[in-house]
C-alpha cells in the first residue's frame, strides 16, 4: 500500500515538475486577434533551445506559403518552419537567440520566459529597443 501511494505522489510530483517548463507543445496566440494560429513544439537540440511550427490551426491555411520570405524561405509551406532558434537559458529568461515571424518574413532576437502563475509563455521579439510580446498557451 506505501509502494502505491509513493508511486502516485512522484507521479504527480512529475506532472508538477513537467508543467513548469517551457519545453513541449504551445498554441500561438494572435496578438490582435487573440486567435489560435498553431501549434509550435520547444525543444532543446545541440545545449540550445528551438521551436519549429508542428501544427496550423483552423481556420488557417495549413498549406499557407511564406510569401513575404527571402532566399530560401520564400513561398515555402510554414508548416514545419523552425521559427525559435539558439536560445539559452539564463535566469528565468531563455534569451540570446531569435524568432521569426512568418507573416512579414522578418527575424527578432527573442526572450522565452514561462509566467508560473498563469503557466503561458511569454515571447518577446525586439528590434533595437522596441519589443512585442505575445502570450502562448500550453497545448496538452
Amino acid at each position: 500500500m506505501k509502494k502505491t501511494i509513493w508511486l502516485v505522489l512522484l507521479y504527480f510530483l512529475s506532472l508538477s515538475v513537467q508543467s513548469q517548463d517551457i519545453f513541449g507543445k504551445w498554441k500561438t496566440v494572435d496578438d490582435e486577434t487573440g486567435a489560435h494560429k498553431s501549434i509550435v513544439e520547444i525543444y532543446k537540440k545541440n545545449g540550445k533551445i528551438f521551436g519549429k511550427v508542428i501544427e496550423i490551426l483552423k481556420p488557417f491555411d495549413e498549406k499557407t506559403l511564406c510569401q513575404n520570405c527571402e532566399g530560401e524561405y520564400k513561398d515555402k509551406p510554414i508548416l514545419g518552419f523552425e521559427i525559435i532558434k539558439d536560445l539559452q537559458k539564463q535566469g528565468e529568461y531563455y534569451k540570446n537567440g531569435t524568432i521569426f515571424d512568418a507573416e512579414n518574413g522578418k527575424e527578432y532576437r527573442c526572450r522565452l520566459k514561462l509566467v508560473e502563475e498563469t503557466g503561458k509563455l511569454q515571447v518577446r521579439g525586439y528590434i533595437a529597443f522596441l519589443f512585442l510580446t505575445q502570450y502562448w498557451i500550453r497545448h496538452k
